[in-house]
């Protein structure tokens, strides 16, 4: 167990101080990605690292690495984080614990006086949300080589601004990669509420669950809202049923555990949005998840096969679309039983458990060795202003993700490759 000055308390008032930028009225925060409030809590943290003695390096996707030497200057540091940005109606604590307890293991070294054998590195990696550019947790993935570059620097929001635009605008773009990472730990909260409900504190994550991501748009005709109902080709009429069919695909593909997949229909758009038009245009998305890779594609192809059915019986057309795929991954068994051996020798309860919700610890784990710690959060609410989480398990958290790391420091360099790790790519 580390016996450094690591405070719970001081992480506690860091998490509240760093969330009066984009503070909301109801009490979260609006931290989107590449706005002005975004560059507000990038400099925050650098002037924190820096004034502890890590230097600060900027990559071309405005990843932010913040590192502190090691005796061996050799070795490829230890890294640790997560993101500062938020959702519209973000919550306190998501992203940003990960983040301010990497910070405030580097404060407590540094008051400590105290050397690590590798090198250390902080990590705030650029727009994880996916709120305002989309996909998700693209500055992670453009590192790793899973995106392109011009697919990341060229993606627009819905304005037209575009992703390098506004990363060069804000001041935050830079030119070099990140040092390589030797490995990687990011603590998180759960975003469900397995661990409340269980009793525990801490969740150690063992792998990631696979998702695939869809676009569906319906295409009928427009016609007058006093017009008869027969012989009307509504596409909202036909869209309806296509999404309520996402949720009965989903609980109908149980894993041999009974554990079902995950639907969801998160936007929808329609055309010409008028109140007395039938419309003629329906654009939604759809977001399968599930830890068989096998009924992970079952449920594509039953919503190409309940779209094929609906647009037949309703006389419109329905295209279903691959937007984006992440495969099954495995977090390093080395870095989990590092996590797992910290809380117990910390006696905190924990469970093993898989993560259904795409991290950046996620994309990591196809290039270095990675793993994932999750602290509950109340209800299992999350992207949502109303986010919460105790001192008790904030503290619990920085505690066995302090340990893990100057474990993982202070071991000798691993010289055999992690395997099982998917090179997958977008679809």
């Amino acid at each position: 167990m580390s016996n450094l000055p690591l405070s719970g308390a001081r992480l506690w008032a860091d998490l509240h101080e760093i969330a009066r930028i984009g503070g909301t009225p109801k009490g979260g925060c609006n931290r989107q990605a590449l706005t002005d409030l975004d560059a507000e809590a990038r400099a925050w943290l650098a002037a924190r690292a820096t004034a502890l003695g890590c230097t600060l390096h900027v990559d071309p996707f405005g990843n932010m690495g913040l590192l502190r030497p090691g005796r061996d200057a050799s070795r490829k540091p230890i890294a640790f984080g997560s993101h500062l940005d938020t959702q519209p109606t973000g919550g306190k604590f998501d992203g940003v614990l990960g983040v301010l307890a990497g910070l405030e293991l580097l404060r407590a070294l540094h008051e400590a006086g105290a050397e690590t054998e590798a090198p250390l590195l902080l990590v705030n990696w650029t727009n994880e949300e996916g709120a305002r550019f989309s996909p998700p947790m693209m500055g992670s993935g453009a590192a790793m080589g899973i995106f392109a570059p011009e697919q990341v620097l060229g993606a627009t929001d819905a304005s037209g601004a575009r992703f390098g635009e506004e990363l060069a605008r804000i001041g935050w773009r830079g030119e070099a990669a990140l040092p390589e990472m030797g490995a990687y730990l990011e603590l998180h909260i759960e975003q469900g509420a397995l661990l409340e409900r269980a009793g525990k504190s801490l969740g150690i994550v063992t792998h990631a669950l696979a998702q695939s991501w869809y676009e569906v748009v319906v295409e009928g005709a427009e016609n007058h809202g006093g017009a008869p109902m027969a012989g009307r080709r509504d596409a909202l009429m036909a869209a309806a049923p296509l999404m309520a069919a996402v949720e009965e695909i989903a609980l109908a593909a149980r894993a041999p555990d009974g554990e079902p997949g995950r639907g969801t229909v998160g936007c929808v758009s329609v055309h010409p949005g008028s109140r007395n038009v039938a419309p003629s245009r329906v654009w939604f998305s759809v977001d399968t998840r599930h830890g068989d890779p096998a009924m992970l594609a079952w449920m594509g192809e039953q919503l190409r096969a309940r779209a094929a059915e609906i647009a037949e019986a309703r006389g419109v057309a329905i295209t279903v679309t691959d937007f984006w795929h992440s495969p099954p991954t495995p977090f390093d068994a080395r870095l989990v039983g590092f996590l797992r051996e910290a809380a117990a020798r910390r006696g905190l309860p924990a469970m093993e458990m898989p993560t259904g919700i795409g991290h950046d610890a996620v994309y990591v784990a196809r290039r270095v060795p990675a793993a994932m710690l999750f602290v509950p959060c109340h209800g299992g609410l999350s992207h949502n202003e109303a986010e919460s989480i105790t001192p008790e398990w904030a503290e619990a958290g920085l505690l066995v993700l302090a340990d893990a790391v100057l474990a993982a420091a202070s071991q000798p360099a691993d010289p055999t490759p992690m395997t099982g790790a998917p090179d997958g790519a977008e679809v």
